[in-house]
């Protein structure tokens, strides 16, 4: 199993629980997945098997961080200078940043250091928690802030950093990539979306006609929009019953999904939406079998400094795991970026065929994806594209 299938497995899991109600919803299983990874880095015993199992760990610690770090090196290589259709020059921007905020005077080990330069890029950084944590907090919070370019103004809340905090493990990533083929403003029109309850909405919808990858299956249509570049695309998954669809999601079946697509003629019509979603996932990490990591008793991260905490209070457990995420789709393309905090505390033209039709004016999920790896880096569900946030 490599990085991009750990990723997405991972994903998959959270998404069942964080989507849990009908409101829109996105999140990172990238981001979750490569801060996890950075706490995983100094786990021991019981504590680490436990993430290993959440997070569908490739095998050993190195080997899990080497196909992360691998990952995230060729998401990286994407950023570049594209020419679109009309020879303009246009900029894809898929930024993905780690940063590991110690207190000052903490005694870490020097292999996890050495991990974490190594492997994810991120050179310890020192701050004082204990003797003022709202000063660490305005930090931390003003390094997401510049990688997400402003995006995620504010990851942690002062109730989330307090003397006792020790370790806290950042990821954020930032995305901005143009359609390929743009959608056309003056074809954007007011039109009806029929939410969950059968209530309805007005809402602008992009319209287009394209060859896009298409398929249908047993309950489901699905789309795939491709970026700039020729790598980054976004899927559109359109269940007949979304309830049913969401019970039975696995990251095979989405693998099934994103096979078996071929280029179609599509008269294509998607809502403008903005959604973004703040979540908090210790409750869920625990329910999905890592309860150690979280257990200030019980926890084992003394690859990373002090002891285990069976032997004694004075050590490291994950207090909590924050993740923002937020995203905006338009005729242009898509911007979007996420943030995980770790918080450890001692303790084509010309056709003239016909066009399937495919108009997603009911809820429906989507899938921001790498096509090269298969690896999610953002996933949610248009529940009401009119909804502000």
């Amino acid at each position: 199993m490599d990085a991009a299938v750990a990723i997405n497995s991972l994903g998959v899991h959270l998404y069942r629980r964080v989507s849990a109600g009908t409101g829109n919803v996105v999140f990172s299983p990238a981001s979750v997945a490569i801060a996890l990874d950075m706490a995983r880095a100094g786990a021991q015993g019981e504590t680490a098997a436990q993430m290993d199992a959440v997070l569908h760990a490739v095998g050993s610690p190195a080997a899990q961080a080497e196909a992360i770090s691998s990952l995230d090196q060729a998401l990286s290589s994407l950023n570049g200078t594209y020419p679109d259709l009309m020879g303009n020059d246009l900029p894809v921007e898929l930024r993905i940043a780690n940063a590991p905020f110690a207190q000052l005077g903490m005694t870490i080990a020097p292999a996890y250091l050495d991990a974490l330069a190594a492997q994810f890029g991120a050179p310890l950084r020192l701050v004082d928690y204990a003797q003022d944590p709202n000063a660490a907090r305005l930090l931390i919070n003003a390094w997401v802030k510049a990688q997400t370019m402003g995006r995620i103004p504010q990851l942690l809340s002062p109730p989330d950093v307090s003397t006792l905090t020790r370790l806290v493990l950042v990821n954020a990533i930032y995305l901005h990539a143009p359609w390929l083929l743009p959608f056309d403003p003056k074809s954007t029109a007011p039109g009806t979306f029929t939410r969950a309850d059968a209530s309805q909405v007005e809402v602008p919808m992009m319209t287009t006609h394209a060859f896009w990858p298409y398929a249908a299956g047993n309950g489901w249509r699905a789309a795939e929009l491709p970026y700039l570049g020729g790598s980054l695309a976004l899927d559109v998954i359109l269940p007949d019953d979304l309830a049913s669809f969401e019970a039975h999601l696995s990251s095979a079946e989405l693998t099934r999904i994103t096979s078996a697509f071929k280029p179609q003629p599509l008269a294509f019509t998607l809502p403008r939406f903005h959604i973004q979603t703040e979540v908090r996932l210790a409750d869920t990490l625990k329910a999905l079998g890592m309860p150690l990591a979280f257990d200030r008793q019980r926890a084992d991260f003394s690859g990373i400094a002090l002891s285990p905490c069976t032997e004694s209070p004075d050590c490291l457990y994950i207090s909590q795991v924050i993740h923002q995420a937020n995203i905006d789709v338009d005729e242009k393309g898509t911007t979007a970026a996420a943030a995980t905090a770790v918080v450890m505390g001692t303790g084509g033209p010309g056709y003239q065929g016909p066009w399937i039709t495919f108009r997603l004016d009911r809820p429906f999920l989507f899938v921001l994806r790498d096509t090269k790896t298969g690896a999610m880096l953002f996933m949610g569900r248009v529940a009401d594209p009119s909804a502000k946030a």
